[in-house]
């Protein structure tokens, strides 16, 4: 298997587990989020398989940060109440964290070993993508965890009033 075949796999996997933690979370804020990120995920699995048949990849028109973004600005309300996380919804967040880790390390390499500048230029893509989705949901898990001391964002707040 390819670095463009693993790469379209992992992202499969992705679309699949983000899916699954959509399901299980209980926040309205936090299933939109996984519903976006595993949309992401789908487009970079998309875009994949389209390096795969070397056909053109269409660039995405929004970063993962505008989608996260548009999603807090909807529900301002919901993010200002103090909701409950689950142990498994915070367990969900660390494995998601750690996926994403594993896809950028993984992207790095294919990147420095890549065949073309095309090649190159769809790993840094990803890059770009996976290390965005890293700290929303490190942000997240750090809101869900102690939401008194949280800043999302480098102290920018996306949910301002």
């Amino acid at each position: 298997m390819n670095t463009i075949e693993i790469a379209a796999k992992m992202e499969q996997e992705a679309v699949a587990f983000y899916k699954q933690c959509a399901e299980k979370t209980s926040s309205i804020v936090g299933r939109e989020m996984f519903l976006s990120i595993a949309a992401d995920e789908q487009y970079h699995f998309e875009c994949a398989l389209r390096m795969k048949e070397d056909k053109p990849v269409t660039p995405s028109t929004t970063t993962p940060l505008e989608d996260m973004k548009k999603i807090f600005d909807a529900h301002k309300q919901e993010m200002l109440q103090r909701m409950p996380s689950t142990a498994g919804e915070l367990e969900a967040l660390k494995v998601a964290m750690k996926m994403e880790e594993e896809a950028i390390a993984f992207y790095k390499k294919a990147s420095a070993l890549a065949a073309n500048a095309v090649e190159k230029h769809f790993f840094d893509c990803l890059i770009r993508d996976e290390e965005e989705h890293f700290h929303i949901f490190q942000n997240t898990y750090t809101f869900l965890e102690d939401s008194g001391n949280w800043f999302m964002w480098e102290e920018k707040g996306i949910v301002e009033g």
